[in-house]
């Protein structure tokens, strides 16, 4: 056997030796087990835990050899509908690794509702995955009280536990004791069958008698104890409930009219109401009421409402009840007005009486000649105006409008603001204004931003110091050096007012750059970041994942994944580079599209292409370079090396070439010990193959190998042979397909 094809051979066997301890594992799924700490013996069947009760255990077996030292079982739970995606943690243990049969403990999370959850065991040296459990009803009882049930969850249980509803009318229910009542499902009742509906609120229009309960599953709802109160539903039609025509619809001051139901005599509950709003306390039998034309304000629309047991809640039609010498007289300004010296104000009032007679007044005094609707004014006072109606069926009748109060201001107060949304730093421009104009008058403060915002002169001011031709009552920056404290300065007349400070910090609109030689870390290497932005001078901080890091080196060394970013203070805000991500060099990225060991006829070649990298170099057994690009073609057996860069940084991948065997199984072979031939070998298509046995057996059908990924390694010396020339039977098998079979000579 030539030399390299025994090297290959051996490398062979080792790999498949080493996949099948690292493959051979076998993780059982997890089954439910009985709880030690509790009387009996027996397994759960589903899982009703509570704040009382929250302990569980499920059994786990699994199969040699021996995981790693470092290995954990963890066992997981699914969702609620048997899905791993995001799995549970439940339980982690790491002293079980010599056994191959425990429980493990654990308690169910409080949001577990449902009745198809699923378990699962995960190794983590090798990383495995147990089969997955049998599906369980398992429920957290969160809430184990009886529930109670209102309209609309208001809390009031109905009196007698009834409640009506007119046709076509319909109520919600809803639980009102429930903490986070969103998180569970429930099953609703009427009168005894089970509803579809499973929300925490029903919607009813049908008679009947209700209540619900916690859905926590077949299982567990029963011993949840949470069935509610019942709610019996009555469906009732409605009376009609009218006011009968009265009398008069109009009343003078000496009038009275009744108002009657046109439902009345049983037993029913009538409450009167007035605009909408009630003017009776719901009386039994009230089905009158008597307006009176005497009192103030009695003109509007009266209705009626009638209740009961057993009947709708129904309010009537309104009916309109007016006095014929009613008006109105409205005040049409402001309730205050400010003076200023100079200026007159306008009052106005408007009325709908047919025939008025207008007098206006100043703080109770007669104004002489001020008959009409509008009264000039230009002095401090409190002024109204009445209105007589003369022509009207009911008399003579006066009414007065609301005051107007006028007032000379004793001082301005001056607000600037920023126009705007603004933060110091983060704006490049900004727009100062007046933003409000305050009067106060003996303590009183009032706007009058709208009135006098256009009557100021104005004068704008930097740290103190006049800014030549800013006289607006807005001001206008776009550069960091304007940056500093403003005020503005605002007359009017005698006033003199000078508003608050503002300060403004505007950025410089600079913009930083960084750069890097690399974004990949790896053993010995690190990355050099950089910028050509001129920090001279400057105050700077280089950042990892937003914290500090070097605020002295103008070019920066890191050997740490992570993002980096250089903030540079200028006119005093900080300016932010942009971001550099590096990351720890990962060597799966590295790929190549053959194996590790390449096998092809002699006289063929193979061409081996690699990916990932930035650039590739290949060498042969004698360190000769054979390929710069990322691929090679391969022609002879040896060992060659793959250097894949990325960055800086490098990964080595070995790889072996073989020649395929051509020669047939052999049947004869001679284990005389003179080295040639002693051996049964066959093809590589069949020896050291993890998924390929052979079985050999003796003439009498005695089993004397049965070994996957042979070796070539048969017969051993410590074979015995009862003749010269001995018969062996062999059959080469993938699973559960004979590949090959035959026989063996063996001559000696």
């Amino acid at each position: 056997m030539r030399p390299k094809m025994l090297n290959s051979i051996l490398r062979t066997m080792c790999c498949a030796f080493a996949m099948q301890i690292a493959s051979g594992q076998v993780l059982n799924k997890p089954v439910p087990a009985d709880n030690p700490n509790l009387p009996g013996n027996s397994a759960w069947t589903a899982a009703c835990a509570s704040d009382d009760f929250n302990e569980y255990f499920v059994n786990f077996t699994w199969n040699p050899p021996v995981v790693g030292s470092t290995n954990e079982f963890i066992l997981e739970l699914s969702d609620a509908n048997g899905n791993f995606g995001s799995p549970v943690e439940l339980s982690r243990v790491s002293d079980k690794n010599t056994n191959f049969d425990f429980d493990f403990q654990f308690i169910l999370p409080q949001d577990t509702q449902g009745d198809n959850y699923r378990f699962r065991v995960r190794s983590t040296a090798p990383e495995l995955v147990s089969e997955v459990s049998d599906a369980f009803s398992m429920y957290y009882i969160g809430f184990n009280l009886p529930i109670l049930i209102s309209r609309d969850g208001n809390g009031t249980l109905p009196p007698g536990g009834q409640i009506s509803l007119c046709n076509g009318e319909s109520l919600t229910l809803r639980p009102h004791n429930i903490p986070s009542a969103g998180n569970y499902k429930y099953i609703w009742y009427r009168s005894g069958t089970r509803l579809s509906e499973s929300s925490t609120s029903l919607t009813i229009n049908q008679s009947g008698m209700y209540y619900v309960e916690i859905d926590y599953g077949p299982n567990c709802s029963g011993s949840a104890n949470t069935l509610s109160n019942a709610i019996d539903i009555i469906i009732s039609s409605p009376l009609g409930l009218s006011i009968n025509p009265p009398a008069v619809t109009t009343l003078c001051p000496d009038d009275t009219v009744t108002l009657e139901a046109n439902v009345s005599g049983m037993g029913h509950t009538y409450t009167w109401y007035k605009d909408g709003t009630a003017i009776s306390a719901p009386t039994v039998d009230a089905h009158t009421y008597v307006v009176d034309g005497g009192i103030v304000g009695f003109e509007g629309d009266y209705s009626v409402e009638i209740s009961g047991t057993g009947i709708c809640l129904e309010q009537s039609a309104p009916i309109a009840i007016s006095n014929p010498g009613s008006f109105t007289v409205n005040r049409d300004n402001a309730a205050r007005l400010v003076l200023l010296p100079g200026q007159n104000e306008t009052l106005t009032i408007s009325t709908n009486a047919s025939n008025p007679d207008i007098q206006w007044f100043k703080d109770g005094a007669p104004v002489a000649g001020e008959t009409s609707t509008t009264l000039s004014i230009s002095e401090p006072g409190d002024y109204y105006a009445t209105v007589t109606e003369t022509g009207g069926s009911c008399g003579v009748s006066t009414k007065t409008s609301e005051t107007t109060t006028a007032v000379f201001p004793n001082a301005f107060d001056i607000t600037v603001d920023y126009n705007g949304s603004y933060t110091n730093c983060a704006n490049s421009s900004v727009v100062l204004e007046v933003s409000q104009i305050n009067a106060t008058e003996n303590g009183n403060t009032f706007d009058v931003t709208a009135q006098l915002i256009d009557d100021f002169t104005y004068q704008w001011f930097k740290d103190g110091t006049v800014i030549g031709g800013s006289t607006g009552a807005s001001l206008s920056l776009t550069s960091s050096a304007e940056n500093g404290i403003y005020s503005l300065e605002a007359n009017l007349g005698a006033f003199s007012e000078t508003s608050n400070n503002l300060e403004v910090v505007l950025n410089s609109g600079a913009t930083i750059a960084i750069s890097s030689n690399g974004t990949q870390l790896c053993n010995g290497v690190t990355v050099t970041l950089s910028t050509t932005y001129d920090l001279t001078g400057t105050t700077f901080n280089w950042s990892r994942n937003g914290q500090n890091i070097d605020a002295s080196s103008t070019a920066l060394t890191a050997n740490e994944a992570g993002v980096y970013q250089l903030s540079v203070v200028t006119d005093g805000c900080p300016i932010l580079s942009n971001e550099i991500t590096l990351v720890n060099f990962d060597e799966s990225v590295i790929t190549a599209d053959a194996e590790e060991n390449i096998i092809f006829p002699e006289g063929e070649s193979q061409t081996v292409t690699a990916s990932g990298g930035t650039s590739y170099e290949w060498y042969g057994e004698s360190n000769t370079l054979l390929s710069s690009t990322d691929s090679v073609t391969l022609e002879q057996e040896g060992n060659y090396l793959l250097i894949a860069t990325i960055d800086n940084c490098q990964i080595t991948r070995n790889f072996t070439v073989t020649f395929r065997d051509d020669f047939q199984i052999p049947n004869v072979i001679t284990a005389n010990g003179d080295g040639i031939n002693d051996l049964w070998v066959i093809p590589n298509t069949y020896s050291r193959q993890p998924d390929v046995t052979v079985i050999i057996y003796n003439e009498l059908g005695d089993e004397l190998l049965n070994q996957t990924g042979y070796t070539n390694n048969w017969p051993p010396s410590s074979l015995g042979f009862r003749q010269k020339n001995q018969l062996f039977y062999y059959k080469i098998r993938r699973a559960n397909q004979t590949l090959k079979q035959g026989t063996i000579t063996v001559i000696r």
